[in-house]
């Protein structure tokens, strides 16, 4: 008898940045097994980066969240539905609907996102709904809305393929949107004489393709633009056609520029005048110019007025509704702009419509024929949060975030969650903060089972597919929201039966009171209001607007000058550099900002699964400048002590030569699951723009210590382990296990501490008193169960020949020797893995190169692969075939000079 065997290729979405990344998936018996890129899709062409690349790895599992849980005990999912209805009730009838809150995500599907707006807008009555979205992208939405009069994105990707200078601003793209860095690599290929400059106060990978970097000081970039506008307008580079005719208030903005001279510019932003004056000329001598802005801009107590500074220059110029020119934000969530267009967040109302607008009020409740309608804009994510600790709302449901990791102040957040009378939590993996203070857990779907659409950051609605069925009992978003709606006795406004019922009612509400008789709307998808379930199952990437007069949707924006405004005027906005909020300080000296590591996702629920993802960074960093490190005392080993007002972290540093004198960087991913003395969160400012309401996560100021550890930890385990260690961080390492990198620094006794890790099995160990290190193997049934290895300094084992080691074929007899002694085999000595797609480590990249002094970046590709699928590691290449051409100092040399001197 033959065993069943069913196999399919699917086109479906990444769930990982804004690019918004078509996949193609194979799926075998209900399983995920490989991923690649879609040919045909408009966003990558093909391509995926390496954390796309390994979606795969991140499916399936034993750490999902399988069933409902209320109060400790699991439940069905109807009894969780009511319970959540129940205590919702409650307390509306007792102390109305704002007592009660929705935080939801960038990274649930736009069906989703429209439900739970829908529930809490409408029926509900509150517009207490906010979502993550808010610390990635609201200041440019702000922005966008105060200037162009909608939240309306006028660029495409196809835009950096046309321009003729690209400015990078806050966005290390090289780490966060790879694909797009790779098609401005290949646009500068292309055009040799396309102009790029990185404005950034860290030497990132992303400035590999940069012809000048601005490492101005944290904060300053208003003055920078301000300056440039300035600059355009002293220089003659206004287009006074377009500035006349079709925008409004340039003088006002031309009075606030006019502070900022080159020399008040360069003195502010730390940056010499000669490259302040290539930049500003570049900018006025470019046919067309795009600027690609990110969180370094948008996470800021100024954020709106530096997207504005940004957005002034472009209106001055005319650089905007026209090929390979404009202001492009990019967003860093796979559904933030999916969300904006339902309302996801507390200050919107559905169909891009305004909750301040009673008529917008109006015509929603009209369409929804809801029982009642906000009123007012709710409470945004920091004040919603602020909210609950002083019970003001008492319930609050979380979906697919891990607020207690990502929102600023942590401490502020756990003592929030855990006063909150009512903590509902939607989650898929067992891995999230959160959860510890959830009354309600209710399981979700994840990517590969979701079924629906996202928009990217260039407005391109793409649908990401339901591949295999959702395990235990994990519903969708829209479910779970549907069931409660209809147990809290809403009925009639949530029949929804499958995504693509809520899809057209999305759609069509788009075009409502949309155009014609009424004001017009960016945001209208009414084209698409019509679909068959079979259309929308078919449905292909489109970008919006898709309508009667764009039927087959639209690539950019304001090629018409037309603007959403009352005037139909874009706006110029005066914005002035305000002084921070935290003047200098000398308990606090340096500034900390925070980021991405190249080949992890936010708070790595989902990528902290995929042994590959880890091999990059093996464990959370703080980066400083060699002469920090220098003044600082710093030796190699050392954990870093990181102090601000609101919380401190302990983790390793390292030394980052592209660093800023003054500042530090540490990556946002770890958690109490993966390392939890390195959450960088609890160092963050409560700090927010008073617009958008986006917390500043660039800027806190610190106090830096070196911390030596007198022992220094690896471990590999099958299971879980509990580490008392003031350092550790956690990592898989392909199917082996589990790894630990610990840092002890009080005294521990060997021993003694072996036997709290476990006393399940048959420990044998042995100790090199000489060079104080200590190697230890615990056997149960014959079988390799756990390693540990001691050492006064940081020298890491290979995790691969760890792995190799309890692979078939090899004997725990025969591997105890080689372990003990710490005996590497030479083929597993290849150092750190620089190429995460064809784990190339950067011992093999070396090697190669002292056999082929004169081998390039892509000689280097053809023969090791390095380098040549998602492109991300290209820079890290580049520095090392440098350092393998930088001149070596001969002994003969020395020995030569030396008797010279004498």
């Amino acid at each position: 008898m033959t065993a069943h065997f069913k196999q399919s290729v699917q086109c479906t979405t990444c769930p990982y940045c804004g690019v918004g990344c078509g996949v193609d998936a194979t799926v075998i018996n209900d399983k995920i097994t490989a991923v690649k890129g879609t040919q045909h899709h408009p966003a990558n062409r093909g391509k995926l980066c390496v954390k796309g690349t390994h979606l795969a790895d991140t499916v399936g599992g034993d750490d999902r969240v399988l069933n409902a849980v209320v109060d400790g005990e699991v439940v069905s999912n109807e009894l969780a539905s009511r319970a959540v209805a129940e205590r919702f009730n409650q307390i509306i009838q007792e102390h109305g609907p704002d007592a009660v809150a929705f935080y939801v995500s960038g990274q649930i599907l736009t069906e989703d996102y429209y439900v739970a707006n829908k529930l809490m807008k409408g029926y509900i009555g509150s517009a207490n709904i906010d979502t993550n979205s808010r610390l990635c992208m609201s200041s440019a939405v702000a922005a966008y809305k105060r200037s162009l009069g909608s939240d309306t994105v006028p660029t495409c990707y196809e835009d950096i393929d046309l321009t003729q200078m690209l400015v990078l601003v806050g966005s290390n793209a090289a780490w966060t949107h790879p694909i797009l860095f790779q098609r401005m690599q290949q646009a500068k290929a292309n055009n040799p004489s396309l102009k790029i400059v990185i404005i950034d106060p860290r030497e990132s990978a992303t400035c590999d393709i940069a012809d000048l970097h601005l490492p101005i000081k944290p904060g300053s970039d208003i003055a920078l633009f301000n300056g440039l506008l300035d600059f355009l307008i002293e220089n003659g580079a206004v287009d006074d056609a377009f500035v006349a005719h079709h925008t409004e208030q340039f003088r006002q903005a031309a009075v606030s520029a006019s502070a900022y001279s080159l020399a008040e510019v360069s003195a502010i932003c730390g940056v010499s005048q000669k490259a302040l004056r290539q930049f500003y000329q570049w900018f006025v001598e470019a046919p067309s110019t795009l600027s690609f802005y990110s969180q370094g801009v948008n996470q800021s107590v100024q954020g709106v007025d530096k997207c504005n500074a940004i957005i002034n220059c472009h209106l001055a110029s005319g650089q905007i509704g026209k090929p390979g020119a404009g202001p492009f934000s990019i967003t860093g969530q796979p559904n933030a702009m999916g969300g904006r267009e339902v309302g996801g967040l507390a200050n919107m109302l559905a169909a891009h419509m305004n909750i301040e607008t009673t008529q917008h009020r109006d015509w929603v409740q009209d369409f929804w024929q809801s029982p009642t309608m906000c009123h007012t804009a709710g409470l945004k994510a920091v004040d919603l949060f602020e909210a609950i600790g002083s019970g003001r709302v008492k319930a609050v449901w979380i979906m697919a975030t891990n607020p207690v990791v990502s929102l600023p102040n942590r401490n502020a957040i756990e003592q929030a969650l855990a006063s909150c009378e009512c903590v509902v939590v939607s989650e898929c993996f067992t891995q999230n903060d959160t959860l510890a203070y959830a009354d309600i857990i209710l399981p979700a779907s994840t990517w590969g089972e979701k079924n629906g659409t996202v928009t990217n950051s260039e407005r391109c609605i793409s649908r990401q597919r339901g591949l295999i069925a959702p395990p235990g009992q994990a519903q969708h978003d829209w479910q779970w929201l549907t069931q409660v709606a209809q147990a809290m006795g809403f009925v009639e406004g949530f029949n929804y039966t499958h995504p693509h019922g809520i899809f057209v009612e999305h759609a069509r509400l788009s075009g409502w009171c949309n155009g014609g008789d009424y004001p017009f709307r960016a945001f209208d998808i009414s084209g698409l209001a019509e679909l068959t379930r079979a259309q929308y199952d078919a449905l292909a990437p489109i970008q919006w607007p898709v309508n009667q007069e764009h039927p087959y949707g639209t690539q950019r924006m304001f090629a018409d000058k037309r603007f959403f405004t009352e005037t139909g005027k874009a706006r110029f906005i005066p914005v002035t550099l305000q002084q921070h909020q935290e003047p200098a300080d000398k308990a606090y000296p340096w500034i900390l900002t925070s980021g991405r590591y190249r080949d992890q996702w936010h708070t790595m629920t989902r990528t902290g699964r995929s042994a590959t993802l880890a091999a990059n960074q093996t464990e959370p960093m703080l980066a400083l400048a060699p002469k920090d490190v220098e003044a600082l005392g710093f030796v190699e080993g050392d954990l870093a002590q990181v102090k601000s007002p609101y919380g401190q972290i302990l983790l390793p540093f390292t030394e980052a030569k592209g660093q800023r004198q003054g500042t530090c960087f540490a990556p946002i991913h770890w958690t109490a699951q993966t390392a939890p003395s390195a959450n960088v969160a609890r160092c963050y400012s409560p700090r927010k723009d008073a617009i958008s309401g986006q917390p500043d996560s660039k800027y806190v100021q610190v106090s830096i210590a070196p911390v030596t550890p007198t022992q220094h930890w690896q471990i590999l385990s099958r299971l879980e382990i509990s580490l008392d260690l003031p350092y550790w961080a956690k990592l898989p390492v392909a199917q082996s296990g589990i790894g630990y990198v610990a840092a002890s620094i009080e005294a521990v006794e060997p021993v003694s501490f072996m036997n709290t890790l476990s006393s399940d099995g048959e420990w044998v160990h042995l100790s090199n008193q000489p060079k104080g290190q200590f190697s230890a193997v615990l056997l149960k049934d014959g079988q390799i169960q756990m390693m540990v290895f001691g050492q006064p300094s940081k020298d890491l084992l290979p995790w691969p020949w760890l792995s190799s080691v309890r692979q078939a074929g090899v004997s725990a007899k025969e591997a105890i020797g080689p372990l003990l002694l710490r005996d590497v085999p030479l083929e597993f000595s290849q150092g750190q893995t620089i190429c995460s797609c064809f784990k190339v480590g950067e011992n093999t990249i070396t090697s190669h190169l002292s056999q082929h002094p004169h081998a390039t970046l892509e000689d280097l590709g053809k023969a090791l692969q390095c380098g040549t699928n998602c492109g991300s590691c290209r820079p890290e290449l580049k520095q090392i075939i440098e350092r393998a051409k930088a001149p070596r100092v001969s002994l003969e040399h020395i020995i030569h000079t030396t008797n010279t001197l004498v």
